[in-house]
């Protein structure tokens, strides 16, 4: 007995010797739902390059980490190191002087063949050791893309999620005056930038979707003053019509792989019930029959149940269904009204606009309809629309006297931050990460 003590007791020593002289690495890794949060400090050097190209893209990088809410890039003028080659490791010890948490370094070079070369390295600075190095070739007019490309790697590797900053948001373009609005199909980059046309502004344009491809986007727009829904592509701008029904067409949407259109259809009573239809041959499946007005259907994740407003009970609120139209159910039971439900990409959570009192909020639920959070609220809030990766929501705003803007806003309430476009912009729908 004498001897086991013994021995458990050298163990003991030779375990607490080790965990003593072994060093201890404190990864930085971001709590991106954490309630009280203070951004983490990063440092984005130039990306070392010929011209003005390295400088460029590190400052999109930069944009974007700092557009999240979640990193807080440092000032230059503090750096205390100039990177001359980001192939060798940096002087942690400089970078911890200045509170530096994370450092960015990077080199962009130009092929034989006039493609970029753009590579980089995520260094954690009081883990003194390098946490992702990659490098990537582009043409010279992507190199937008491959910055947004590096903010996701970094934003990934320290939150451990996904990012969300390579992709663009489809929404309507809105100019001139109320009784004769313009309203035009537009894209842009998650960023405001490369604005580009979709329409002519000839029809008006609602609603617009993304499928789940990032190719193409559904819509509905009036033409000759009849309701028609359409799928048109992203590059070229060709357009196919998906069909000219002959009452209003609300609020079209993708099934999650792409074969199906969910919408709903004004009936010549008043009431609007929710269908599907199979792109491939067009035919139509009735999913709900009521009285009532059923829409604003978004289909879960995987694509086994379908979240949608209806006002059976009197005034708008969110239920669920199967996909097949079975075992419709209620979960919203606050005060006020809901509608514009849209299931997150995580499945985790149903974002939906609420007017209460007076005040249109931006919320979240889970899809059996508890943890109810109000995330934002003003004059006028609608049309919530959410970011691949889940964790931030994208919507509009109108306040009195003003046009609609675009903003957006983290599942945690914090960050809310506008979207700058060159005109009035509603009903915005956000891309999955694009290919």
């Amino acid at each position: 007995m004498k001897r086991l003590i013994k021995r458990f007791f050298e163990l003991l020593f030779i375990i607490c010797f080790i965990m003593m002289t072994v060093p201890v690495y404190a990864q930085v890794i971001v709590n991106v739902a954490g309630g009280n949060f203070n951004p983490v400090l990063v440092a984005v050097t130039d990306f070392l390059s010929g011209d003005d190209m390295g400088p460029k893209i590190s400052s999109v990088v930069a944009a974007d980490l700092e557009r999240s809410g979640l990193f807080s890039p440092l000032e230059k003028e503090a750096f205390l190191e100039r990177i001359t080659n980001p192939d060798i490791q940096p002087r942690f010890n400089d970078w911890q002087r200045i509170g530096a948490q994370g450092l960015i370094t990077g080199r962009v070079t130009q092929e034989m063949d006039g493609r970029l070369r753009v590579e980089f390295r995520l260094w954690d600075i009081y883990g003194s050791k390098q946490l992702e190095g990659r490098q990537f070739y582009a043409t010279q007019g992507s190199w937008r893309r491959v910055a947004h490309i590096i903010a996701d790697a970094v934003y990934q590797k320290m939150t451990g999620e996904n990012g969300y900053f390579d992709t663009r948001i489809v929404f309507v373009d809105e100019t001139g005056p109320r009784n004769a609005r313009i309203k035009r199909l537009a894209i842009i980059d998650q960023d405001g930038e490369n604005l580009h046309y979709l329409s002519n502004g000839e029809e008006m344009i609602l609603t617009p979707r993304f499928s789940p491809t990032s190719q193409e986007v559904t819509y509905m727009a009036f033409t000759d003053k009849i309701p028609r829904v359409y799928l048109q592509q992203i590059e070229g701008a060709q357009r196919e019509l998906v069909g000219a029904f002959p009452n209003m067409t609300i609020a079209p949407r993708f099934s999650p792989d792409g074969q199906k259109i969910i919408m709903s259809f004004l009936q010549d009573n008043g009431s609007a019930n929710i269908y599907t239809m199979d792109l491939r041959s067009h035919t139509t499946t009735r999913l709900t029959s009521t009285l009532a007005i059923d829409t604003a259907a978004s289909y879960s994740p995987n694509g086994d149940r379908i979240v949608f407003e209806s006002d059976r009970g009197g005034r708008q609120q969110i239920y669920v269904m199967s996909a097949n139209g079975s075992n419709q159910q209620r979960i919203s039971f606050g005060d006020g009204s809901y509608s514009t439900p849209v299931w997150s990409p995580r499945g985790d959570y149903i974002a939906f606009t609420k007017l209460s009192e007076g005040q249109f909020s931006i919320g979240i639920m889970r899809p059996d309809g508890s943890g109810e959070r109000l995330l934002t609220s003003g004059f006028h809030n609608e049309g919530p629309t959410w970011a691949p990766n889940g964790r931030v929501i994208m919507f509009f705003r109108q306040n009195p006297g003003q046009g609609p803007k675009i903003y957006t806003v983290d599942v945690t309430g914090r960050n809310e931050r506008q979207l700058l476009t060159p005109n009035d912009a509603s009903d915005p729908a956000w891309s999955p990460l694009l290919d």
